[in-house]
C-alpha cells in the first residue's frame, strides 16, 4: 500500500490501503511463509525422524491442514481488514487474537538470535582459511579434530566454532560480539519495516527470490560430490517403522504449522491490506506449494551435503550428530571447508539464511504493529507522533528481551524458549483457532464472505477440511502430544524440572490470553456470548457490510 497502517490510515475509513501490486503481497507471503524453518528445523526434523518416514506425515498435514487452514486465515484477513487482534470474529475466543499477536512476539525475541548468528558466521567467512577449516585457533580444544568420527571423545572445528560463537564459559555473562550483532540485526529489520509495506514491499522482491537462487546453486554443486547420493537416499526412502510413532505425526503437524505460519498472525495481518476481491485460493496454493517445494529443496540440498560428510566420516549418514541449529551451523561449516572455493559458498549459503530470516522477523514483528495500529491507533498517535517511533518502540523491546539468548550458553535459553514456543504453544493457538473461526464464526459464514469477495464459494473439500477435519486432527495432535509429553532437550541435556517450569511459563504467556479473553466476554460483555450464536447477530452484520470493515461496498 501507498502507506501500510500509517497513521493516516482509520480502521473504520471507508476505503482501506491495499498493496501497490497483488505480487508484492504474494512475494511477502512467500517471504514469511519461507524462512530459516525451511533449512533448519525441516531437514532437522526430517533427519530425526528417519529421513523419508518423515516426508508422508509432513504432506499429509500439508494437504490436510497447511492448505485449508491458510486459505481459512487470508479468507478472515482480506475480508475483516484487520490484524488478529480484532475481536469480533473470536467472540467467545478472543483471546485467540491477542494469542496469536503474544506469540509472535516472543518469537521475534530470540528468531532474530537466529539472523545475529548467520550474520557473525557470515562476517567470519570472509577469512581464509575460514575460522572453522581447522584446529589451530585459540577456541580448539585437545580433542579437536579436523574430521569428524562417531567418537564421543572428539569434537570436530566446526562444532568447537559454534560453541565458541554462543558461548560455553561463565554462565551469565554477555558475549559483547553477539550483542554488537544483534542490535545490527534489529537495525535490519527496523529498516525493512519501518516504512510499512511501502518498504516491505519492495524489499521482498529481492529477499523472498534471492535463497532459491542460492539453494539451486548449492544442490548443483552438492550433488556431484562423492557421497552425495546416500544422503539424497536416506532422505526420501522411509524408514516406515516410523510411521507408527505419534511423535512423527507431531513434528510433522508442528512444521507445517511454523513453516506456513499458521496461527502466528502474520499472514492474517497482511492479508487484510489485499483489494476486497482478490482470488484468495490462488494466493493460498502459491505460498503454500513453493513454502513446501522449499523445504524439499532445502532438503535435498542439505541431505546430499550429510552424505557427503558421511563419505568423508566413513560413517552411514544416520549415525552423523545432527541436533538443532547444529543442522545449519555445524554440519553445513563443516561441509564447505572441504568444497573448492569454501570462502564463497559459506558467503552465500549465510547471506541466503539472513534473506531467509529476515522476511520471517519482520512479518512477526508486523503483527504486532498492525495489531497495536488496529486496536490503540488514536492513543498512539497522540503518544508516539509517527508510526516510525512506534516500530522502533517495538524493536527496542524485543532486543531487550532477546539480551539473554546472547549470553554465556545462551544457546540453552534459544532452544527452551524455540521448544515452548514453537511446539508446545503453536499447538494450543491452532487448535483454538480452528475452533473460534470454523465452529463459532462458522464455515457457512466464511464460505458466504469468500463468495461475497471473489464471486465463488469454497469447495466440499474445503468445507469438510475446516469443519471436520481440521478440528478433528488437531485435537488429536493436541491429545497425543500432551499425553505423550517430552521435555525439552539440547543434544543430550536434558532440562531439569525448574527449566521446565520456566519453559512452561513462556508458553503461557501466549496461551494465558485465550481463558482471559473468555473471562473478559463472560464478564464484560455477558450478551455477546448469546450474540455470537445467533446468525442476526450484530456481529453477522459488521462482518457482511463491507463499509464497515473500511472497505468500498461492491457494486450492486
Amino acid at each position: 500500500p501507498s502507506d501500510f497502517a500509517a497513521f493516516s490510515f482509520q480502521p473504520q475509513s471507508p476505503v482501506g490501503p491495499t498493496w501497490s501490486r497483488q505480487i508484492e503481497f504474494t512475494l511477502a507471503g512467500i517471504g514469511c511463509a519461507v524462512g530459516l524453518g525451511n533449512v533448519w528445523r525441516f531437514p532437522y526434523l526430517c533427519y530425526r525422524s528417519g529421513g523419508g518416514a518423515f516426508l508422508l506425515p509432513y504432506l499429509f498435514m500439508l494437504l490436510m491442514l497447511g492448505i485449508p487452514l491458510l486459505h481459512m486465515e487470508l479468507s478472515l484477513g482480506q475480508y475483516m481488514r484487520r490484524g488478529p487482534v480484532h475481536k469480533p470474529y473470536f467472540c467467545l475466543f478472543s483471546g485467540v487474537g491477542m494469542a496469536s499477536v503474544a506469540i509472535s512476539f516472543i518469537m521475534c525475541t530470540y528468531y532474530n538470535v537466529v539472523i545475529t548468528w548467520a550474520l557473525y558466521y557470515l562476517f567470519s567467512s570472509f577469512q581464509a582459511p575460514l575460522p572453522w577449516q581447522n584446529c589451530n585457533n585459540t577456541w580448539n580444544t585437545p580433542n579437536c579434530t579436523n574430521h569428524a568420527t562417531n567418537s564421543s571423545y572428539t569434537s570436530t572445528a566446526s562444532q568447537e566454532f559454534f560453541k565458541y560463537v554462543y558461548g560455553v564459559e561463565e554462565t551469565g555473562v554477555l558475549r559483547l560480539e553477539l550483542f554488537l550483532i544483534l542490535i545490527l540485526a534489529w537495525i535490519l529489520v527496523y529498516l525493512c519495516i519501518f516504512k510499512g509495506v511501502k518498504s516491505t514491499g519492495k524489499v521482498v522482491y529481492f529477499t523472498a527470490v534471492f535463497p532459491y537462487v542460492i539453494l539451486i546453486a548449492l544442490l548443483i554443486n552438492n550433488v556431484q560430490l562423492p557421497g552425495a547420493l546416500d544422503g539424497i537416499t536416506f532422505f526420501i526412502l522411509p524408514e516406515w517403522d516410523r510411521l507408527l510413532s505419534v511423535e512423527v505425526w507431531v513434528n510433522a503437524a508442528a512444521q507445517i504449522f511454523n513453516s506456513i505460519g499458521i496461527g502466528f498472525g502474520s499472514l492474517l495481518a497482511m492479508s487484510s491490506y489485499n483489494s476486497f476481491n482478490n482470488s484468495v485460493l490462488k494466493d493460498t496454493l502459491t505460498i503454500s506449494i513453493i513454502n513446501s517445494f522449499t523445504s524439499i529443496l532445502a532438503g535435498f540440498v542439505i541431505f546430499s551435503s550429510l552424505g557427503y560428510m558421511s563419505h568423508l566420516q566413513g560413517i552411514p549418514v544416520s549415525d552423523l550428530a545432527v541436533d538443532g541449529p547444529g543442522l545449519v551451523y555445524v554440519v553445513y561449516p563443516q561441509a564447505f571447508a572441504n568444497m573448492p572455493v569454501a570462502q564463497l559458498w559459506a558467503v552465500l549459503f549465510f547471506f541466503m539464511l539472513l534473506c531467509l530470516g529476515l522476511d520471517s522477523e519482520f512479518a512477526m514483528v508486523e503483527v504486532l504493529v498492525t495489531s497495536l495500529l488496529d486496536e490503540y491507533n488514536q492513543h498512539l498517535i497522540a503518544f508516539f507522533k509517527r508510526k516510525e517511533l512506534l516500530v522502533f518502540a517495538v524493536c527496542c523491546a524485543a532486543f531487550l528481551l532477546g539480551i539473554p539468548c546472547v549470553m554465556q550458553v545462551g544457546i540453552y535459553v534459544f532452544q527452551l524458549m524455540d521448544h515452548y514456543t514453537a511446539i508446545v504453544s503453536i499447538t494450543f493457538l491452532a487448535f483454538f483457532e480452528v475452533i473460534a473461526i470454523c465452529w463459532c464464526y462458522g464455515t457457512n459464514r466464511l464460505s458466504d464472505n469468500l463468495e461475497e469477495m471473489t464471486g465463488k464459494r469454497p469447495n466440499i473439500f474445503f468445507r469438510m477440511c475446516w469443519l471436520i477435519v481440521a478440528p478433528l486432527l488437531i485435537g488429536t495432535i493436541l491429545i497425543f502430544s500432551i499425553i505423550q509429553f517430552k521435555p525439552a532437550r539440547y543434544g543430550d541435556y536434558v532440562f531439569p524440572p525448574w527449566a521446565q517450569g520456566v519453559g512452561w511459563l513462556i508458553a503461557l504467556a501466549s496461551i494465558i490470553w485465550i481463558p482471559l479473553g473468555a473471562i473478559h466476554t463472560f464478564w464484560v460483555l455477558p450478551e455477546s456470548v448469546v450474540v455470537c450464536a445467533s446468525s442476526t447477530s450484530v456481529q453477522h452484520f459488521l462482518l457482511s457490510a463491507p463499509e464497515n470493515r473500511g472497505v468500498a461496498p461492491l457494486p450492486g
